[in-house]
């Protein structure tokens, strides 16, 4: 059964890319259908179809996905207690998803955004599971048109990962790793979206994963960062750096100060294997983009700190 073009499933609708995503689905006239734990009246009020579910229910994967022609999977976890948590969402849920399309909506286009951090599986427990999602999809092909998308970190209105780095740097101090050769590209969410978009409505073949970024030659380093938010505030930002050690241990206390709770610690060790891993930028020839511009960190950064400060969060 071929599905209908003009129906979009999407999956992690109520994130912080999502609702970027679904934004501009919905402005390009399409039939947006979102799997949603909780009813969500501002997608709804978009327009949205919501359907109640998880990546673990079957049934809900199936109506999610029932007559339409591209899935986005959007959803993922980034951040969990243990390891087996990042396979139970991020590589048994993409699976269970691609099974669903299979049953449900064969022959539709599966866009995959998965994490750049799958291009080095062995840095931490949330990048294996990451490449494992990608495989699981490779595996599954036959009766998919899959694409796979990588994007490094991706900041702007609405996040609240990047929030304490951005609100750092309109503070005029930066707390970083010490680690000055490393480099990594960045992206704008509302761009990233904006591309999501622009291949459902307009699908091309793309072949293997592909690394778009914001277009800046050898990205960024956190000194970029720095000097790219004094050039915008006017005031001087202060790079605090800190070796290895001392993150990792304060992970690791972290880590051992939630455990009693059940909870998510705010830094793992996991996540500072990934921030000090030397190369993150994405290997994007701009092709992808078809020369429309990009969204650089100045001119993200100068937007995004314009929504927190009307948002009230600075």
């Amino acid at each position: 059964m071929t599905g209908d073009p003009e129906r979009v499933a999407l999956t992690g609708a109520t994130g912080f890319l999502g609702r970027h995503l679904a934004a501009r689905l919905r402005a390009r006239g399409l039939a947006v259908r979102a799997l949603v734990r909780r009813d969500d009246p501002g997608l709804e009020a978009t327009g949205v179809e919501l359907v109640r579910g998880d990546l673990a229910n079957e049934a809900s994967l199936e109506a999610l996905v029932d007559g339409v022609g591209t899935v986005v999977h959007a959803a993922g976890l980034v951040r969990a207690r243990r390891s087996a948590e990042f396979e139970a969402a991020n590589v048994r849920g993409t699976a269970r998803l691609a099974e669903a399309v299979r049953r449900r909506a064969e022959g539709a286009r599966f866009v995959l955004v998965s994490s750049l951090a799958a291009r080095a599986p062995g840095v931490s427990a949330y990048a294996r599971s990451k490449r494992a999602a990608e495989e699981e999809l490779t595996r599954r092909a036959d009766g998919l048109r899959p694409v796979i998308l990588r994007p490094p970190a991706l900041y702007g209105p609405g996040d609240r990962a990047t929030f304490p780095i951005l609100a750092q740097l309109a503070r005029g101090f930066l707390v970083a790793p010490r680690a000055r050769a490393n480099r990594f590209s960045l992206l704008f969410a509302e761009d990233l979206a904006e591309l999501l978009a622009e291949l459902v409505v307009e699908p091309r073949p793309l072949a293997g994963p592909v690394e778009p970024d914001d277009g800046t030659p050898g990205g960024y380093g956190w000194r970029d960062l720095a000097e790219c938010a004094a050039a915008r505030t006017g005031r001087r930002v202060r790079l605090v750096e800190l070796p290895r050690p001392v993150l990792a241990a304060a992970a690791w206390l972290a880590e051992l100060g939630a455990r009693p709770f059940g909870a998510v610690p705010p830094l793992s060790r996991g996540k500072v294997a990934e921030l000090f891993h030397p190369d993150w930028r994405a290997a994007d020839d701009g092709a992808l983009w078809r020369g429309r511009p990009r969204t650089t960190f100045a001119e993200g950064f100068e937007r995004t700190l314009a929504w927190y400060r009307r948002e009230g969060w600075l």
